[in-house]
């Protein structure tokens, strides 16, 4: 029976040509095994040591995700290290990664494992701090403000925590009708940034929950390390609701509090921050109605004054002597009007004389008055002798009428003249 050729590569393979799992382990065993060896960094949880054997096996957490992977460890190695490499550190390890075909499994053989000192830790705080800084995750314009009445608090803090009843109990003390969301998770340890982080999703996706306090008590640096952890920052900066932070005491100083909306120096200032006092409301309510009142009262008694000085005028207390006064008025501008027109039809008559007199002494009945007189033929002036012939008949007009006469013809010039 003749040998079916396998194909080459994953990339070649099909339904009618598949490779066998055995080809698929062994490929990626062989994959595996070229890869170098490098450093990580993680959380040392779950160490199980083999009764008879040296190989204790751990498991490596990350320290911001929710991502674990075995590694196999040298017993020596750990007891070497000793304390600082106790369930929960945080470590630094080499590893070369490790295939096993028959398992089907990777795991990470340790050849060397470092734990990671106060000092180193707070160096790596201080670069991420600046880092987020730099993205603009701490900037006072990204905050939402708090709302001025929460209908629904959401709390995440410990199980059966002082912080939790500090919380709840002063709140309900300030506002007894406040309703809570509680998540209680782990607020240390290596499952603290996935447990936190889940319960901010979870109620940022409840739209009941007006606002989220996220509350512990004090600790140790090791003990508040989770709430500066890049991870858990990210997730508050992502939340769409307001997020207060009541981590540690005032002196503390996470991460969390710096990309919080509010920070509370204490998880009982934080009730204090989320809910207003219901007496302090009373008081402040009662005092407003009672500056109300007493502005209302004033106004009332200046707007009085100021209506009884209207009607003290005399053009209210008496209206007839407005009425007198503009009478008077009106008879002074009536005689001056009068007074201007005689002056004014005086002034023209005097000038219409001047006018009458001046073309009286014009006008031909002037000349009439003074002895002259108008002769005329058949209607026309008379202005040479020769226009009245001998005979004819003559209309003679004088300054006090007309008569008519008869022609004798032109007159013989007189002796005195013919001399």
């Amino acid at each position: 029976m003749t040998a079916v050729a396998l194909p080459a590569t994953a990339s070649e393979t099909s339904a009618d040509a598949p490779w066998p799992l055995r080809l698929l382990a062994a490929k990626l065993s062989s994959y595996v095994d070229r890869s170098p060896s490098l450093w990580v960094e993680a959380q040392l949880v779950e160490a199980k040591r083999r009764p008879g054997t040296r190989s204790v096996f751990v498991t490596l957490r990350d320290t911001d995700a929710d991502i674990s992977m075995t590694a196999v460890v040298d017993s020596t190695m750990l007891d070497r290290a000793g304390r600082a490499v106790a369930d929960g550190a945080r470590v630094i390890v080499l590893v070369q990664p490790q295939f096993y075909a028959k398992r089907g499994s990777l795991t990470l053989a340790v050849r060397q494992i470092r734990a990671v000192g106060m000092g180193e830790l707070l160096v790596r705080i201080e670069a991420l701090k600046e880092m987020l800084r730099a993205e603009g995750l701490f900037d006072a314009d990204r905050k939402l403000p708090l709302p001025f009445l929460p209908q629904c608090v959401g709390l995440v803090c410990g199980r059966g925590s002082a912080a939790e009843r500090d919380v709840v109990d002063n709140a309900r003390s300030r506002w007894p009708a406040v309703r809570f969301e509680i998540r209680e998770v782990a607020v240390q340890g290596e499952t603290a940034i996935t447990a936190v982080g889940q319960a901010l999703r979870q109620l940022d996706a409840d739209s009941g929950v007006d606002v989220i306090v996220v509350a512990r008590g004090g600790g140790s640096l090791e003990d508040l390390l989770p709430f500066s952890s890049e991870g858990l920052v990210r997730a508050v900066a992502a939340c769409r609701t307001p997020v207060v932070s009541a981590i540690g005491h005032e002196v503390d100083s996470p991460l969390f509090d710096l990309v919080a909306d509010v920070r509370a120096s204490t998880p009982t200032d934080a009730a204090r921050l989320v809910v207003p006092d219901v007496a302090d409301q009373l008081d402040r309510v009662r005092n407003a109605r009672a500056r109300a009142r007493q502005l209302v009262g004033e106004r009332i008694l200046t707007q009085r004054r100021h209506l009884a000085d209207i009607r003290s005028r005399p053009v209210l207390s008496d209206p007839r002597s407005w009425l007198q006064g503009l009478r008077t008025d009106s008879a002074d501008q009536r005689q001056r009007l009068s007074g201007e027109v005689r002056r004014r039809c005086t002034a023209e008559q005097r000038s219409l004389g001047h006018v009458r007199d001046h073309l009286r002494s014009l006008s031909p009945a002037a000349t009439l008055e003074r002895g002259y007189a108008i002769v005329r033929v058949a209607g026309d002036i008379v202005r040479d002798p020769l226009q009245a012939p001998t005979g004819a008949d003559v209309t003679v007009s004088v300054a006090l009428g007309t008569f008519t006469a008869r022609s004798h013809g032109p007159a013989k010039p007189s002796t005195a003249q013919e001399t």
